[in-house]
């Protein structure tokens, strides 16, 4: 199957970092836009300035959940920076449960985490 890459648009703008989390994840454009529009918890995001949230995935017996951190650009629009994949249930308040090859591409990128 043929990935179809994000396109910036007025709302959103995909950095190279997502896409290829998406394609690593399986996580679909649609998706991420589902979990930055209607998140089921929202949390600070380890990079400054930046928010995340999540949608919970998978099933009653495999729980997972949907990650999607993103940055505010004026009012409208949002860069998604990175998506990811948890398995399992996080705990509330606690640290966001990002995988290290996520922290360590955004630490390449030049964010500050």
């Amino acid at each position: 199957m043929l990935y179809k890459k994000p396109k910036n648009d007025d709302k959103y703008l995909w950095t190279n970092h997502v896409v290829g989390k998406m394609l690593y994840y399986r996580i679909s454009e649609g998706l991420v836009k589902r979990v930055v529009r209607f998140p089921k918890r929202i949390e600070t995001g380890v990079a400054p300035e930046t928010i995340a949230c999540m949608q919970p995935t998978g099933s009653k017996n495999r729980p997972s959940e949907v990650w999607a951190m993103y940055q505010s650009i004026g009012e409208k629009k949002k860069k998604i920076i990175s998506a990811w994949r948890y398995p399992g249930v996080s705990k509330v308040g606690e640290p966001i449960p990002i995988p290290e090859d996520v922290l360590g591409a955004l630490q390449e990128e030049g964010m500050d985490v």
